[in-house]
């Protein structure tokens, strides 16, 4: 373990990090600040408002610029949203920059999918390492581009999103997600198959749907609905039956409905940077069908999932038979040596420690 240190922890500003999570990235920063505090580090997260006290929260000041009408008629007149964020984001790396708001930090951890904390952190006297979630976007791609060193510290949260990145980042640091392993306890399964996730085209719950009802299993679907459209046009309408919606659950509650669970269907319609969702399933020692999207292969071994090919549903529905024979066993061994949080924490501080004088 390394000396304690005092950490800026920069979250997403969209939604708050806590319970229930709004999604992935939610819930990766809330188990990372937790781990790290554990840890005996002084950790500052700077989050959207209403996230969790617990954590340490120092609130993203998302004000409201005062635009004159000029301004707010002018053509280029932007998403209010985006400018709110904007601004949001511009207020704390400045801080940060200039030493404002409280004692040095030792380091700050960009959990972020903004590009200013990337474009200014050559500004901020601490070192900054930034984490990349997703697939490289057109406004993160030009913030580092800005830097013509190419000195920014960036990991990856698979060998799949550092591969996608690799044109411009060329040394990203694969740091797998990882899951609290005492919150997702194993279950006896044998129940429904399970979906679980954000309700977004992009995860294809409405796949799911159609390969439990080819095979005529019930199917429980667990998550916030993120696309209000889509869940009305493409979900709803196949609720009932077999197929039951059971809303946007604490974690305690998801662990238990997972655990239940005799296979877990994963139906990215995009290639996933991590999956966290696997991880959860495994470590409820259920194991997982799903479509070969992203780093999905990463996380699962033959001794506790099937892929299949992105969109066949008649076949992610005929590999649920075989993997659910798999040993629920083996599912929770992969978690334990592939997907905890302890894991993902030492390889974090490792790196700290590497940047630290």
């Amino acid at each position: 373990m390394i000396r304690p240190l005092r950490i800026a922890l920069i979250a997403s500003a969209r939604f708050p990090i806590r319970e229930p999570f709004a999604g992935g990235l939610e819930a990766h920063t809330w188990a990372l600040a937790t781990a790290l505090r554990r840890r005996g580090h002084r950790i500052c997260l700077f989050a959207a408002p209403g996230s969790d006290p617990n954590l340490g929260v120092r609130e993203l000041a998302v004000h409201t610029p005062h635009l004159s009408r000029a301004a707010r008629a002018d053509q280029s007149m932007t998403d209010p949203a985006a400018l709110y964020e904007h601004h949001a984001y511009l207020r704390l790396m400045l801080d940060l920059a200039h030493g404002n708001g409280g004692p040095p930090y030792d380091l700050v951890h960009n959990n972020s999918l903004h590009y200013l904390p990337v474009a200014m952190a050559p500004a901020v006297p601490a070192p900054v390492v930034t984490t990349l979630h997703t697939p490289p976007t057109p406004w993160l791609e030009s913030a580092i581009q800005t830097d013509p060193t190419g000195s920014g510290v960036y990991t990856a949260v698979s060998a799949h999103t550092a591969r996608s990145w690799q044109p411009l980042v060329r040394s990203a640091r694969v740091v797998h997600n990882g899951i609290d392993l005492r919150r997702w306890q194993a279950g006896t399964g044998g129940g429904d198959l399970v979906w679980s996730g954000r309700i977004v085209p992009e995860k294809g719950p409405d796949l799911a749907i159609a390969a439990a009802a080819e095979l005529g299993l019930p199917l429980t679907l667990a998550g916030p609905v993120a696309d209000a459209g889509y869940f009305r046009d493409r979900v709803a309408p196949r609720l009932g039956g077999a197929v039951r919606y059971a809303g946007h659950l604490a974690r305690t509650e998801l662990a238990a409905l997972v655990g239940s669970a005799r296979a877990t269907l994963v139906t990215p319609c995009w290639d996933e940077p991590y999956g966290l969702v696997v991880a959860e399933s495994l470590a409820c020692g259920t194991p997982v069908v799903g479509f070969d999207r992203g780093a999905l292969a990463e996380i699962l071994t033959p001794d506790c999932g099937r892929l299949v090919p992105y969109p066949d549903v008649p076949a992610l529905a005929a590999a649920v038979d075989e993997t659910t024979r798999l040993s629920r066993r083996a599912c929770r061994q992969r978690a334990e040596a592939f997907c905890s949080l302890s894991r993902m924490t030492d390889r974090y501080e490792a790196l700290y420690e590497e940047l630290l004088p």
